[in-house]
């Protein structure tokens, strides 16, 4: 059974809509909790008390917990999805991840994406890979974090 977006529905891009220089603001933004991050340190086995202990996190220079990076760095490339890998064949890889400065329960990430390159497939027509470098703010228009990533996606299929 094949399963159709509704009409006018847009998840994800073919290599052919990528455009060097384009930069697309990911919706909506994302709001962390405290349960967010514990349940995240918690799956992930990341028990540092800066993330989990309140009382060792009013010790530290920040006052406060500090959302792991990670978790913070997941939301960007999930928010990313609708517009960059939601046709994707592959996510081929990430590099140059900067955590830039702390994210704090209650801050709101919002996140946008500039394309970098485009390119076909060497060994593959009916593909290609974008590159692009996502970036995460928070409420305040402060970075948090950036990273880039590598994505495999088709090209449009041929009519006919």
């Amino acid at each position: 059974m094949t399963v159709q977006p509704p009409p006018g529905h847009r998840f994800g891009r073919y290599l052919e809509e990528f455009t060097v220089g384009d930069v697309y603001k990911h919706w909506p933004g994302r709001t962390i909790t405290q349960a967010d991050d514990m349940l995240f340190c918690m799956l992930t086995m990341n028990h540092h008390p800066l993330h989990i202990d309140e009382n060792y996190g009013k010790s530290t220079q920040f006052g406060q917990n500090v959302v792991v990076g990670n978790l913070v760095m997941d939301i960007a490339l999930g928010q990313s999805v609708p517009d960059i890998s939601g046709k994707a064949i592959a996510n081929l890889g990430f590099e140059k991840v900067e955590f830039l400065g702390p994210t704090f329960h209650g801050d709101t990430i919002y996140s946008e994406s500039e394309v970098l390159e485009v390119r076909e497939s060497r060994s593959q027509p009916d593909r290609g890979i974008v590159t692009v470098e996502t970036r995460a703010t928070n409420q305040r228009g402060q970075m948090v974090m950036r990273y880039r990533r590598s994505v495999m996606v088709p090209r449009r299929p041929q009519e006919g």
